[in-house]
């Protein structure tokens, strides 16, 4: 484990930094001394020192992420700091850290994202020669990356600006485990992931996102400590920021997924890496054998169109269509034993390993009765490109022929696997959001979790929101199941974003309600609308801040880790209270095994989750102490149900509403400052 004796003995006490007239307050930052942040942090030291966990409630404003720096920091030990999203993980690492840097000196600090993300060389020289590129659009690309190895220090895909977010080619030439060869690699030295390893276990301080994070988790898990897997080292403690997105990563990676692309992709691979090998004559007929029965497997699935569907009948299926499953599985079977020949080919044991696993989760997936999963099926589209056009191109959506079919297995209750594998296993785990509490309590994160033990801290926002921000809930709306409710919703939001002049988000549960609202207010707004699917998240963003009087259409994604500071963002609309869909696979499973086990699903699971989305959405609004705005919340619900009560008792201190008026001295007032 990572020490350093020059951190502890040369870095300030939290008081020394975090007090009126200390180290931050003669910062370059605008400085205000916040009570809360202190108390963050002297919260987080004393857990990391006693080896206890701690869960920390810190709204927006509070200055979180320098409240749990510093502590870390201070242990002299090796401490993972993992964050929701790539976007808060650069700012730690490109904006937070230096920022510190120009205050305490030098720190061992360094990030890392999961394999996919990185070049493999080894790839890189094998593909040069392999005459697999799609058209000139992929040898061009091929050109670029492979002028940029020559010079790159990360080999991180996001030095790559030029190369779409939708590249084919990356995913033949990233450094994904299970085409690695691991310490036999020729380009094991001057690997990318073996530097990034070697930074790792040198640095007191690891930047890493939740996705790698139980990524690695599950690899070492499956290899059953075999000392060259995953590569995350060992930690004296782990800080989850954005913890609130905890149980839905998880429940991704302690489940399997398969899929027709991942079959695709492994005949691909076999046939790229072991062309003109001894003993691969064979192989080709074998990986065209497996292509042709594993689309004939996909296409015979009982699923009804695009989106996620339980995949209830697997029975009823195997016994009507097992001969194609039994295809695919005997076709695997051959590969393997095609294999067993090639054991002095550097690549073969990776990729036998590869057909193996593909193999186990293919039969996981359709023979086994585990108590604690769902089983579901779904079409969605991987790597599409938005079609060009009228706005009506919104509707058409993306291109059919990147539409993909999965087959998984998701866990129904990840807590006593988060319990065993995280809190059992981690010195000290630190969990922190800005929406973690339901009407002041930990209650529902801490059982979804499995968190048994841990102190518990709520910390205020530093923001006055009673004066910052205006909650309206328009009366007289109809019930969001009511057909009437479209149209009354669109001429209220036609309303307030006139008053608001533009400068909004519309937030959405549905893509379907979006697209109709989108379509019922282009022809009547004079502000320019974005629409969420017609460009990647971060252009739009860059677009929407850019744009004076710009409205943004967003569904989920825009619900969080989006900051808009400014009088850009006045205003945030929700359409509906976000209630997971009950007819989703996984949300219903885990609604039933609440009832089977007493419990009361909607209240005990839909409601709280809700609570929590709904903080996320309206908590894009107020960035900072400068921001002033309106929020909107359509949905009558929150009025005149019981359930309701819980929504407003969790949200920050709003000031509330009901008049049309209010909203419009509001700006008025915000206008004439």
């Amino acid at each position: 484990m990572a020490t350093s004796d020059v951190t502890i003995r040369t870095l300030p006490s939290l008081h020394e930094f975090f007090a009126p007239g200390g180290i931050l307050a003669r910062s370059s930052l605008p400085y205000e001394y916040r009570p809360g942040q202190l108390e963050m942090a002297k919260a987080v030291e004393r857990s990391l020192a006693e080896r206890r966990h701690l869960i920390v409630e810190a709204g927006t404003g509070t200055g979180k992420t320098l409240a749990y720096l510093l502590p870390a920091l201070r242990t002299g030990q090796r401490v993972i700091v993992s964050t929701g999203t790539k976007a808060l993980q650069d700012q730690l690492f490109f904006r937070d850290v230096p920022f510190l840097e120009t205050l305490l000196g030098p720190l061992r600090v360094c990030y890392m994202k999961g394999r996919a993300n990185y070049l493999c060389r080894h790839k890189l020289v094998t593909l040069q020669n392999q005459p697999i590129l799609s058209g000139l659009e992929e040898i061009d690309q091929y050109r670029q990356i492979a002028e940029w190895e020559q010079t790159t220090e990360t080999g991180d895909r996001s030095e790559l600006s030029g190369l779409p977010e939708s590249s084919a080619l990356w995913s033949k030439l990233d450094a994904r485990t299970e085409a690695c060869l691991g310490s036999t690699c020729p380009d094991y030295r001057r690997c990318f992931i073996t530097e990034m390893r070697r930074r790792a276990q040198e640095s007191d301080i690891i930047i890493v996102n939740h996705h790698l994070f139980f990524a690695d988790l599950s690899v070492k898990q499956e290899a059953a400590g075999a000392p060259d897997a995953g590569i995350l080292p060992e930690a004296a403690a782990v800080i989850f920021d954005e913890a609130h997105e905890l149980e839905e990563v998880a429940s991704n990676y302690f489940g399997l997924s398969i899929s027709n692309l991942r079959f695709e992709e492994l005949a691909r691979d076999m046939e790229t890496h072991l062309r003109g090998k001894e003993g691969a004559g064979a192989i080709t007929g074998v990986t065209q054998q497996l292509r042709d029965r594993s689309r004939m497997f996909f296409a015979g699935l009982p699923l009804a169109g695009d989106g996620r569907q339980p995949f209830v009948g697997r029975e009823d299926f195997l016994e009507t269509s097992g001969d194609l499953y039994i295809g695919v599985r005997a076709t695997l079977r051959r590969l393997e034993a095609e294999m067993e020949g090639m054991n002095g080919v550097d690549e073969a044991p990776g990729l036998k390993k590869r057909v193996a696993r593909l193999r186990t989760e293919l039969e996981f997936l359709l023979e086994s009765n585990s108590s604690n999963m769902v089983y579901w099926m779904e079409r969605r589209i991987v790597g599409g490109a938005p079609e060009r056009g009228s706005a009506g191109s919104a509707r058409r959506g993306f291109r059919t022929e990147n539409r993909h079919t999965f087959l998984q297995a998701t866990p129904i209750d990840v807590s006593e696997l988060l319990h065993e594998m995280v809190f059992e296993t981690i010195p000290s785990v630190v969990l922190t959001s800005a929406t973690l509490t339901v009407q002041g309590g930990f209650e529902h994160m801490r059982k979804r979790l499995g968190l048994t033990e841990a102190r518990e801290l709520v910390v205020p926002s530093h923001f006055r929101y009673g004066e910052q921000a205006l909650l309206y809930l328009p009366p007289n709306m109809p019930d969001p199941r009511d057909p009437e409710f479209p149209e009354a919703a669109a001429n209220c939001i036609r309303r307030v974003l006139n008053l608001s002049r533009g400068r909004a988000f519309c937030l959405f549960t549905s893509y379907s309600q979006m697209r109709d609202l989108y379509e019922r207010l282009l022809p009547v707004l004079d502000f320019p609308i974005l629409l969420h699917g017609t460009a990647p998240r971060k252009a739009l963003l860059e677009e929407f801040r850019s744009t004076p009087n710009a409205v943004l259409f967003g569904t989920s994604s825009f619900w969080q880790g989006v900051d808009v500071q400014g009088e850009a963002l006045s205003c945030v609309i929700i359409d509906k209270l976000p209630f997971a869909v009950p007819s989703d696979p996984v949300v219903a499973a885990r609604m039933k095994a609440i009832e089977e086990a007493g419990g009361k699903p909607f209240f005990d699971y839909q409601v709280p989750s809700a609570v929590l989305t709904l903080k996320q959405g309206f908590g894009r609004l107020i960035r900072s102490l400068e921001d002033r705005g309106v929020l909107v919340l359509l949905d009558p619900r929150v009025s005149r149900q019981r359930y309701g009560r819980t929504f407003l008792a969790s949200l920050p201190p709003y000031r509330m509403t009901q008049t049309i008026t209010d909203v419009e001295a509001f700006f008025a007032d915000v206008g004439s400052k």
